[in-house]
């Protein structure tokens, strides 16, 4: 407690830390003030009067006392914004009074400070994160994608991924976003390929085809992978982009079917075909080769690829190809040999993306499917492994000397 007479004598000292005690103590009693109306119209004008104090501690203890209260005066907190760097940004910071007009204005007149500032506060509207990413600097927008509070436009990731995504940072940044769109989701896959692609270690650790390979059948996967999240959620505007780009083929569709990503598999056929996936989901799992066939043929697909779709769906129906590597391997293998078969090892010119696709797949999930296997089988065994005799040396004979 202090008597009004020993505030107004620290009010008036030359001493600029009583004057700031003066007004520190004045900012509290304002914000917590239940007293009579007279009382707290005079603590008001102590306020205003604090702004006018030539030191500016004076005015930083004032600010101080205010800076964390939604009762703060608006008008005081408007003048302390336009105060020193270091007050401004505080409140900047800090005050709950500012909006997002105030916010955008101080944005739009600011620096890298006022923009710094204002990136650290506790909550920002997606429209002030937005304008502040459109500033251009780096390490603000890292420091707001980063958090994951403030929600973003999807354009907005949209834009950055394609703008920013060779950054390694920023891919990062992005990636680890829950509400990355799945568009956005699938440049930055892009991007990691072209980086792994790019880098020494990687290069010169695996032969330029394989390589290739592995890279294309990754970014095969992510595609097929955020496809089925997007229809499972059974958000269509993916599979309709990509159809719209012409990014749907004989290699994406067997894709999605070998690794076990059915919903987005129907959801591309059924865009294609124009038909609803529920139908088509149907279909997939116990329609006839009679119906499938129609299906594919109204999706536009050729003769040839449907018979192997469906040849594939078949097998699918009785496998679990999206966590038995196993099973797709022997499904794959299956395909492959059935394709052999049926065309005497040549192969038509129409099948040959799809023949070289599962061919792919039959080495690459041979591999997968044999890790592991012989250790598991040494720990289960005491059996000696059984290896023809060795052949005695040849000797030679020499002639007599």
């Amino acid at each position: 407690m202090i008597e009004y007479s020993e505030f107004v004598r620290l009010c008036r000292s030359s001493d600029s830390d009583e004057r700031g005690h003066a007004a520190h103590l004045a900012a509290l009693a304002y914000l917590d003030h239940s007293g009579p109306g007279d009382e707290h119209a005079a603590l008001y004008a102590a306020l205003i009067g604090f702004l006018d104090d030539p030191s500016v501690k004076v005015r930083a203890a004032l600010a101080y006392g205010l800076l964390h209260s939604e009762a703060a005066p608006r008008p005081i907190i408007m003048a302390l914004l336009q105060d020193s760097a270091i007050i401004s940004r505080a409140v900047l910071q800090y005050s709950p009074i500012l909006i997002d007009a105030d916010l955008s204005v101080s944005i739009k007149t600011g620096g890298r400070a006022i923009w710094l500032a204002i990136s650290q506060r506790s909550s920002l509207s997606h429209r002030v994160a937005a304008l502040l990413v459109d500033q251009g600097d780096e390490d603000i927008t890292l420091r707001i994608i980063r958090r994951h509070d403030i929600e973003l436009d999807p354009s907005l990731l949209t834009t950055l991924a394609q703008a920013r995504g060779s950054d390694a940072q920023m891919r990062g940044a992005l990636l680890s976003r829950n509400d990355l769109p799945a568009p956005a989701r699938l440049i930055l896959v892009q991007r990691v390929a072209e980086a792994l692609r790019a880098t020494r270690i990687v290069k010169g650790a695996l032969a330029p085809e394989r390589l290739e390979r592995l890279l294309r059948d990754g970014a095969d996967t992510a595609l097929s992978a955020i496809g089925e999240t997007e229809s499972c959620y059974a958000r269509k505007d993916f599979v309709a982009d990509l159809v719209v780009s012409s990014r749907i083929n004989a290699r994406v569709l067997l894709h999605a079917v070998v690794t076990g990503h059915v919903m987005f598999f129907a959801s591309c056929i059924a865009e294609l075909a124009g038909v609803m996936r529920d139908k088509v989901f149907t279909l997939l799992e116990g329609g006839s080769r009679a119906s499938l066939a129609a299906l594919f043929l109204r999706a536009g697909l050729p003769v040839s690829l449907g018979k192997v779709l469906i040849r594939l769906v078949i097998h699918a129906r009785t496998a679990d190809l999206a966590d038995d590597v196993a099973a797709r391997h022997y499904v794959v293998t299956a395909m492959t040999e059935e394709m052999i078969a049926d065309h005497d090892g040549d192969i038509p010119a129409d099948l040959q993306e799809a023949f070289a696709y599962l061919s792919e797949q039959n080495i690459a999930l041979a591999r997968k499917a044999a890790r592991g296997v012989m250790r598991a089988f040494a720990h289960t065994t005491s059996l000696q492994m059984a290896l023809p005799p060795a052949e005695a040396p040849e000797m030679l004979e020499l002639p007599a000397a």
